[in-house]
């Protein structure tokens, strides 16, 4: 068989609206061995406008989300087009867009990822692969985690993959399945208390560190039912608006406490997840790696190998890997695994727009 060669960016955009991260890959396929290589990565953060409509969105009618969707693609496109400018990028396949998810309620058959494909392919004149979740919401599953299916064919020399994004989620194989689930909320409730003391994020978890460990407030929100679930099982917004913030808010501590607390939550559910394997290698991207207070922590409270890698990775892992589901849903092959979402079947989603 004769090696495969693609050249797609990935465009993402995570619940913790920092901005649009975009990641220009060579991914190969030789006899279904894949290998990549990041050449150009780059994140353009939100405007204020940008974060409030993404914020409002999760209040606003059906009609008003329908049109922010193409009002994002046009957004999606004009950024997609100047970074192909500016970068003098010659060679492009596809586009691979996550869109931004306004609502995910799996149970109730409904996932929305705003940032219209045909819209974008207006914009930029390229094909575009999206809509990566709903095909498996429809099957019965939970349409998330969507990456498991990169850490399986990118990263399988390590135990265990964990992302910390808006959510922390981890992926690893058991008993031949690969198994994936959000474990809890990081940088999307980080961020919130963050932005009530006028910063953008918590950097590298300074605030926090200064902060005490409020008890009661940690016991309530490690008693939260979603912890006692079995996977397959996926986070969102909704949870976090509806189940966290309000026992936080029933204590009126200050924020630096709030966030010494939180951290203290994040990584005593992380070390559960991570079933503490000694010696087993941990790959941790996503922003919140670069937050050295949560990952000394973790690495105090884990016997498990800890391993950062380099911060084009932390950075861009999902953006690349959406750029492979993408080079998997062209190909027609599975890239959507039951064993993680718990739909009725392994099956190749997405939307292809021309």
């Amino acid at each position: 068989m004769a090696v495969k060669n693609y050249n797609v960016i990935g465009i993402m955009s995570g619940t913790s609206l920092d901005g649009i991260d975009i990641a220009y890959c060579k991914i190969s396929n030789e006899n279904g061995n894949y290998c990549y290589e990041l050449v150009k990565t780059e994140t353009i953060p939100y405007c204020n406008n940008w974060v409030n409509s993404l914020k409002k969105a999760f209040f606003q009618s059906d009609e008003e989300v329908s049109k922010l969707s193409v009002d994002y693609g046009n957004y999606l496109g004009s950024t997609v087009n100047d970074f192909i400018e500016r970068n003098k990028i010659f060679e492009i396949d596809f586009l691979a867009s996550h869109g931004h998810t306004i609502f995910h309620k799996p149970d109730e058959g409904i996932t929305i990822q705003i940032g219209d494909g045909q819209t974008i392919c207006k914009k930029t004149g390229l094909k575009v692969v999206c809509d990566f979740r709903s095909q498996d919401v429809a099957l019965g599953g939970q349409g998330a985690p969507l990456v498991p299916i990169g850490d399986k064919l990118f990263f399988n020399e390590y135990a265990y993959c964990l992302n910390l994004g808006g959510f922390a989620n981890i992926s690893f194989e058991k008993k031949g399945d690969r198994i994936a689930y959000d474990i809890c909320p990081v940088n999307v409730v980080l961020n919130y208390f963050a932005n009530e003391l006028g910063l953008e994020y918590d950097n590298k978890g300074m605030i926090a560190s200064k902060g005490l460990v409020h008890k009661q407030l940690l016991n309530d929100l490690n008693a939260l039912e979603y912890y006692t679930m079995s996977p397959p099982k996926s986070l969102g917004f909704e949870f976090v608006k509806q189940m966290f913030l309000p026992l936080i808010f029933r204590y009126h501590l200050k924020p630096e406490d709030v966030l010494r607390t939180c951290v203290e939550h994040i990584v005593i559910q992380i070390a559960k997840a991570l079933n503490n394997v000694k010696d087993s290698h941990v790959l941790v991207t996503g922003g919140g790696a670069l937050n050295n207070f949560l990952i000394n922590l973790l690495k105090e409270k884990t016997t498990n190998k800890i391993v950062i890698p380099n911060s084009n990775l932390i950075n861009y892992k999902e953006a690349l890997i959406f750029a492979l589901l993408a080079v998997l849903k062209v190909e027609n092959n599975v890239n959507c695994l039951a064993s993680v979402t718990g739909a009725k079947k392994d099956h190749s989603s997405g939307k292809i727009f021309l």
